[in-house]
């Protein structure tokens, strides 16, 4: 704790306290950061799923739909090979990253409570987006706030 740069005296008094101790909020804060990741792994496995049903491959990527159905003995490796499902697939996820930076600067100026206020907003009406979706680039903003939302969540917690 060299320095001090990010600390003050009152803290680093207190620091031996909990030395080499598992507390309480340390045990909570594994399990909120467990559980933050895991809602990525269950989201990326529900967006995979929906990527290979029939109904959304006719809907919003019919060219993947014959694709799939024009070889069906071989096995589903790189049948979904399209850039704009790719970009369905990472759009959420590379938002997040992205807004988190956006989101540390603005809780770092405004307060927790405008970045809860922002990704709140943005998560909002980009599911609003995502359930009446009509073409595929309403689909991928969708995400992309969806994205913003959670990068901010998760930024703040």
């Amino acid at each position: 704790m060299a320095g001090g740069g990010f600390t003050d005296a009152r803290t680093l008094k207190r620091a031996h306290l909990y030395e080499y101790k598992i507390t309480g909020y340390f045990i909570f804060s594994c399990i909120v950061g467990a559980l933050g990741g895991s809602l990525f792994g269950y989201d990326l496995g529900v967006s995979g799923g929906v990527t290979s049903m029939d109904d959304f491959l006719i809907e919003f990527f019919p060219q993947m739909y014959e694709r799939k159905h024009a070889h069906m003995q071989e096995t589903d490796y790189c049948k979904y090979d399209d850039q704009m499902l790719t970009l369905f697939t990472s759009s959420l996820y590379f938002a997040a990253l992205v807004s988190t930076f956006g989101a540390s600067s603005l809780s770092k100026n405004k307060g927790k409570r405008a970045s809860i206020v922002v990704g709140s907003i943005s998560f909002f009406i980009g599911a609003v987006m995502n359930a009446s979706v009509v073409n595929i680039s309403m689909l991928i903003v969708g995400r992309v706030l969806l994205g913003v939302g959670i990068g901010f969540g998760n930024q703040v917690n």
